[in-house]
């Protein structure tokens, strides 16, 4: 395999600047090799980009539709823009469905991109929204889907993006869907072996140490 440091590079103008990354990168990788931040909610460095949640769309120069920055890769010549009014749009109105349905008040990141992109999080108010019992049915971490914006990580990193433990699913359809385990069981009954992978890239509080959970019940 060859190293980075004698890969092909392809030369792309990102923003109005030229900058160059490794052939086989991703707009994201290039972006944030140049210093440029795109906001993500579901990507994650260690795990395979997705492309669920669409928040690191940008406008690709002779493409029709925006592009997922995280799953794109680059190309010679290739024109990015990461923030103008259409991008920043669309962001906008992810970020307001997502704040009209799921509670966040646990997920500072996607709080500060609501600032940032100027969100009205009132503006889809009104809904149906996403309400689950919490599910404390093991003494390792507690499950609250009502936090979960369904951005696939805890499924990916149980998977064989790391763990190859298989024991977390999707479970539910429209406003009731949700992370699950196969046929509802416990999570003592599944396949888990309690890593704590998934509470770790969890970027919601969807998944929380026991612990901590515990301590925040008894304040």
């Amino acid at each position: 395999m060859p190293t980075e440091s004698n890969t092909p590079t392809i030369a792309i103008t990102l923003n109005g600047q030229t900058v160059h990354a490794p052939a086989g990168s991703t707009i994201l990788d290039a972006a944030r090799r140049a210093g440029v931040d795109i906001p993500t909610i579901c990507y994650h460095p260690n795990l395979t980009a997705n492309a669920v949640c669409r928040l690191c769309t940008v406008e690709v120069v002779g493409s029709r539709t925006l592009q997922p920055a995280c799953a794109v890769p680059v190309r010679q010549d290739m024109i990015v823009n990461t923030e103008t009014e259409r991008v920043n749009a669309a962001r906008r109105v992810i970020l307001e469905l997502l704040a009209s349905t799921v509670d966040l008040h646990e997920a500072p990141e996607i709080q500060d991109y609501m600032v940032r992109f100027g969100v009205d999080a009132a503006r889809f108010a009104g809904g149906e929204q996403r309400e689950f019992p919490v599910m404390d049915d093991n003494p390792f971490y507690v499950r609250d889907y009502s936090q979960c914006v369904m951005c696939w990580r805890c499924i990916q990193v149980c998977a064989e993006d790391v763990q190859f433990t298989f024991a977390l699913t999707w479970g539910g359809r429209g406003i009731d869907s949700h992370v699950a385990t196969f046929f509802a069981e416990d999570m003592p009954d599944t396949s888990c072996v309690f890593c704590g992978n998934c509470v770790g890239v969890c970027p919601t509080g969807a998944l929380k140490g026991k612990v901590e959970f515990d301590l925040e019940q008894e304040r």
